[in-house]
Parts: structure tokens; C-alpha cells; sequence
């Protein structure tokens, strides 16, 4: 039996694994089209420092990520945030985060200090449950009706940001906050909701940690889990982009490589790990109904900004970051103080520059869906737009960079929009017409990293059992 992934992000990677865990590990190869496994967990060196250029960190409250931390042996490097408070940079200053928040949505609506204005708090606490008749609406919308535009433009657009670089008023409630759009249908109080989802701490205790982090830099879980795999006699295989997909004879038959010497790869069974456009595309002939699906999923494009900067040079930080509200017409849509968020980057930044001189790493982010025009710009206009937002952010100059780097990721996270449940629906219906086919990824259950692996590793259980 072959079995075959195409596909080397995470998704990819964990559906291998889970393969290999059952069958053994000549028989399953994965293909990917870039130069190194880990999809958008990869790593740059920056000033001399090698830090994350995509995602940095897992949620640590599900066990997806944490356990293949584990699995692949980097079990003891797992580390957690500082704890320093981030921010939300909003009507020229910084106004911490409130901790007790369901996607932005208070739980205690005296805790949001001077990011809304008293009129704006008092709208929330006016909130009139009635019973909801939708079986999905945008969350932006769902909240403005209850809450008030505020929450929505001042809390709710941030968060859902950083996490889909998207925005609130098009996003599914059903996908984003299954939980609030619950209690909405039920006539209950969205304030209330997640004021019971994350209550308040009793006096004297400690949460445990949101988030979890690799000492090094979370690429490190794509490299070492191809490593095991490889061990494994896995063959993960880069630069090959697969264009085509036929059925064939009982087995399923690819095609990689330029028109004039094309490669062929065949196999039993078959995941795919892939973004929704070149899913769709593969799967066009094979399973049309799920390609028509998929192909209208639109994605967002960002560029992850990374600076070294000299730390003699530089005022003290405040916080591990903040995210900014699209409303505000900022050019940068959140940043990262790398160095005070992560003890890591900071003890990895001493006499890390060019001269032996300390450095302090920070990020920022830049791009949000249907707002590519801000990525239409060479890598040096990037970087001097961004750390200008920086600077005009935190009221003061900052120093001339000892070094600075740009990824971009384009159509990097798949768009939730209303009705995507469904369409997630139709998608794995048409699939399973097909049986010893399978996808995974960020387009169906979730674009976290936790997600992604439960999604690989799923789907490569369904194969296992046709």
C-alpha cells in the first residue's frame, strides 16, 4: 500500500506522522512545492539571531500541538511567554488587552480601563438578549447588534486580525465563536457567555499559560518532525509541485514537474494538504463539486517584518506588543516585542550583532484580506512604512536596524466566511465519494496550529481506514 501527502506544512507533516504510526515508512512519501518543510512555520536569521518569520507560538490549552511537541522529542524546550501584557495601539496610545475576553468580547465590562469611551461601556452593559434565528452570521455583526460598534471595531477586529488577518463584519460566527453564536440562538447574553468561558481567577492563583513556544523558534517542529519522519524511511520530498490528478486503475496517478519532462507519482492513497486554490485545482476532474467549493474560499496575503535593533540604542519596551484596529488607518495591523515577549530571543540577542553588540528582536505585521495593495511595495518601503508605525506607536525614534528581513506570505490564511461550516461540508462530501482520498489543513477546522495537526492527522486516520 502507497500512501502519498502532498503538501509539507504542518498539516502534511502530522498526517505523515500518523501514517507512519500505523504503516510502515517506505510506504508513504510527502511532496511539497517550497524549499523546506513547515509550510509557515519557518525561520530566518536576523542580526544574528534565528527567530520565527511566520508563526511563533501554539495554543497551549489544546493538546494537538503541545503532544507532537513532545512526540518528535523537543518536549524540553517547550517554552511559555514572559507574561508581559500586550496592547491595543487605538486612538493614539496603547491601552493594555483586557484579559478576560471570548474574541474580544468582554467578560466584565469594567475591565476594558480607556480603550472605549464611557458612553461606549455603557452600551455594552445595555445589552438585550433575544433569541437569534441565523444558523451563521458575520461575528462583526452579531456583536455590533448586541454590544455596539465599539467592541466590535476596537476589540473584536484586532483580535480576529491577528488570527485571520481578516475582518469581523465578513467572518463566520459558526466557525470563529461557535460558542457565542450558541448563546445568541439561545437568547443568552454574550457578556455573560464569556464571562462563564474564562471566569475570573480566584484570589492568590495563576492561570496556566494561553501559549507555548519552542526555545529556538517554533520552526524547529516542522524540521525535527521531518527528521523523525525521515528516520522512519519517510521520504519528504521539496520544489515539486504537483499540477496534475487522475483516477486511474484503481490508484491515484500525479504529475509534477514542467509540460516537456513531466514525473509521475502514483499511490493507493492520497491526502491533501494543500491551500484551497491548489486543492481546488487538483481536485477540478476529480471531484468537481468539492473544487467548485473550495475554489471560492478567498485568502488573505501578509508580510511578517523582522528587525534587529541595536539594544543600547533602544527605549524600554512596553509590553510583549499590541495589535492595531483596522478603523485606525494604520500601516502595520499588529507588533511583536519579540525580546520582552520570549526570554529566549532575548538571551539569544546578547553579542549577537554584527560587532558583539547586544540586539533586541522585534516584529511587525502588515497585510489584511482584500488589502494587498499595502504588500504592492518593495521590501525596503515595507520595512520603513512599518518601523515609522512603530515609532509613532511607542513616541519615540527608534535606532537604525543592525538588520532587517521580510516574508510575505501570499494567500496565507484562508477566509471563514458566513456559511464556510457548510462549505467545509460540501467539500468533505464530495471527497468521500472518493474513498482513499482525504484532505487537511487550515481551510476546514481551524487556522491555529493545533487545528492544522488535528486536521492531519484526522484525515490521515480516514485513509488508514478505507
Amino acid at each position: 500500500m502507497r500512501y502519498l501527502v502532498i503538501g509539507g506544512g504542518i498539516s502534511g507533516l502530522a498526517a505523515a506522522w500518523e501514517l507512519v504510526q500505523h504503516v510502515p515508512g517506505s510506504e508513504v512519501t510527502v511532496l511539497d512545492a517550497a524549499d523546506r518543510p513547515g509550510g509557515k512555520l519557518r525561520g530566518e536569521t536576523v542580526g544574528g539571531v534565528t527567530v520565527d518569520v511566520g508563526a511563533e507560538s501554539v495554543l497551549a490549552r489544546r493538546p494537538e500541538a503541545v503532544d507532537l511537541i513532545g512526540e518528535v522529542g523537543l518536549g524540553g524546550r517547550m517554552v511559555h511567554p514572559t507574561g508581559a501584557s500586550a496592547a491595543i495601539w487605538s486612538r493614539g496610545g496603547l491601552h493594555p488587552i483586557p484579559r478576560r475576553t471570548v474574541v474580544g468580547v468582554p467578560a466584565d465590562p469594567d475591565d476594558l480601563g480607556t480603550l472605549l469611551t464611557p458612553e461606549e461601556v455603557a452600551r455594552i452593559r445595555a445589552e438585550v438578549p433575544a433569541p437569534l434565528a441565523a444558523r451563521d452570521m458575520a461575528l462583526g455583526e452579531l456583536v455590533a447588534a448586541r454590544l455596539g460598534d465599539a467592541v466590535v471595531d476596537r476589540l473584536v477586529e484586532p483580535l480576529l486580525g491577528g488570527v485571520y488577518a481578516g475582518h469581523a463584519r465578513e467572518i463566520s460566527a459558526a466557525a470563529a465563536a461557535p460558542a457565542l453564536l450558541a448563546a445568541a440562538r439561545a437568547g443568552e447574553s454574550l457578556v455573560a457567555t464569556a464571562d462563564r468561558a474564562v471566569p475570573a481567577p480566584a484570589p492568590g492563583s495563576t492561570r496556566p499559560p494561553v501559549f507555548a513556544g519552542i526555545d529556538g523558534g517554533l520552526h524547529q517542529l516542522p524540521s525535527a518532525l521531518a527528521e523523525r519522519l525521515r528516520e522512519r524511511r519517510v521520504t519528504v520530498r521539496g520544489g515539486t509541485i504537483v499540477r496534475e490528478l487522475h483516477r486511474a486503475a484503481g490508484a491515484w496517478r500525479m504529475v509534477s514537474g514542467p509540460v516537456p519532462s513531466p514525473e509521475v507519482h502514483e499511490a493507493d492513497r492520497l491526502i491533501l494538504a494543500l491551500p484551497p486554490a491548489p486543492a481546488a485545482r487538483l481536485l477540478r476532474d476529480v471531484a468537481p463539486v468539492a473544487s467548485a467549493a473550495l475554489g471560492t474560499v478567498e485568502t488573505a496575503s501578509m508580510a511578517v517584518l523582522t528587525y534587529a535593533l541595536p539594544a543600547d540604542q533602544l527605549p524600554d519596551l512596553p509590553g510583549s506588543g499590541f495589535l492595531v484596529p483596522p478603523r485606525d488607518g494604520r500601516f502595520i495591523k499588529a507588533a511583536t516585542f519579540s525580546a520582552v515577549k520570549w526570554d529566549w530571543v532575548r538571551t539569544h540577542g546578547r553579542g549577537a550583532g554584527p560587532d558583539g553588540q547586544d540586539v533586541v528582536l522585534l516584529r511587525a505585521s502588515v497585510g489584511r484580506h482584500r488589502e494587498e495593495a499595502s504588500l504592492q511595495h518593495p521590501d525596503p518601503v515595507l520595512l520603513d512604512r512599518a518601523l515609522a508605525d512603530l515609532a509613532l506607536a511607542l513616541g519615540t525614534p527608534l535606532p537604525r536596524p543592525v538588520a532587517r528581513h521580510v516574508q510575505r506570505w501570499g494567500g496565507g490564511l484562508p477566509q471563514y466566511a458566513v456559511g464556510h461550516l457548510d462549505l467545509v461540508a460540501t467539500v468533505r462530501e464530495g471527497v468521500a465519494e472518493h474513498p482513499g482520498l482525504a484532505v487537511a489543513g487550515a481551510t476546514y477546522d481551524g487556522v491555529g496550529i493545533p487545528a492544522c495537526i488535528a486536521s492531519g492527522r484526522g484525515a490521515a486516520r480516514q485513509v488508514l481506514a478505507t
